[in-house]
């Protein structure tokens, strides 16, 4: 029987130590944050072009960004939490 591991991309993230965890979750929130911000700008843009209106393009960063990488970062840290705390209570 094939021992199943969490991987992401190939790479082995159900080995990961607690602050390793913490790393990647917070470089995901990260990456998820200026992708939603640069997303909520170019659809403000498209919008205020179509529609010649002034939208303010802090929204994007207020509504979007901040929001998507909280979301992410939440989502991450329980996800890998969960692999740590089980890996630990595993050898245990």
């Amino acid at each position: 029987m094939q021992d199943s591991k969490a991987t992401l991309f190939g790479a082995p993230i159900g080995d990961l130590g607690w602050f390793a965890s913490l790393l990647i979750g917070a470089a995901a929130a990260f990456s998820a944050f200026f992708l939603a911000t640069f997303l909520g700008i170019v659809g403000i843009l498209i919008f205020n072009a179509e529609t010649h209106r002034t939208v303010d393009l802090a929204l994007s960063y207020r509504r979007g960004g901040v929001v998507v990488g909280i979301t992410v970062l939440l989502l991450a840290w329980g996800y890998l939490g969960t692999l740590w705390v089980r890996r630990i209570t595993r050898k245990s």
